[in-house]
């Protein structure tokens, strides 16, 4: 089933969803220890990481964004409180907003740094922006405070699945389970 039905998600939505899951983590993971690493070439490697696997959420994104205007959305689980369903909607709308907003505004943060990067040292990646200090750290604020707003955001949204799987005891979690057909 590689498309949503009224009642479960497919197989490529489940698999953009945990696929996004653990690259997200891990970007969070490696943008925190590049971030701390002292000055080295170790450093540098780590943020081309940093940036090509933000660079690849991008594109994956336009992808997953497409996927999902093409596909509906299975129904509200039933036994769903209407405010729930909305306070899902809403967070969902922000997790990509923020899965779009903190990849742009790292690349706000390279473009006005003006350090050459290369995806995954391949392909250049334009620069947009002028070299300025003082708008690079902007940038950087910036970036720290959507990405703090993302995890946090990633914590609700798990903390209210596990919600509706242990105490209210719906589908909502087992419809999104890869294992789950």
């Amino acid at each position: 089933m590689l498309k949503n039905t009224d009642d479960a998600w497919g197989i490529v939505a489940k698999a953009f969803h945990w696929v996004f899951a653990v690259i997200i983590l891990a970007q969070l993971v490696l943008g925190k220890v590049a971030e701390e690493a002292q000055v080295s070439p170790q450093k540098l490697d780590l943020f081309v990481w940093h940036k090509s696997i933000g660079v690849t959420i991008l594109l994956l994104l336009t992808l997953r964004i497409a996927w999902r205007l093409v596909n509906t959305p299975p129904k509200a689980v039933a036994g769903v409180a209407r405010w729930e369903h909305w306070a899902a909607r809403a967070g969902h709308i922000l997790l990509y907003t923020l899965m779009i907003a903190v990849p742009l505004s790292g690349w706000w943060v390279s473009d006005t740094s003006r350090i050459p990067f290369e995806a995954f040292w391949l392909v250049p990646v334009p620069d947009f922006l002028e070299a300025n200090r003082d708008a690079s750290q902007v940038a950087e604020v910036v970036h720290g405070i959507l990405t703090k707003a993302l995890l946090v955001l990633i914590v609700v949204h798990i903390v209210a699945a596990l919600r509706h799987h242990f105490i209210l005891g719906n589908d909502t979690l087992r419809r999104m389970s890869p294992f789950r057909r």
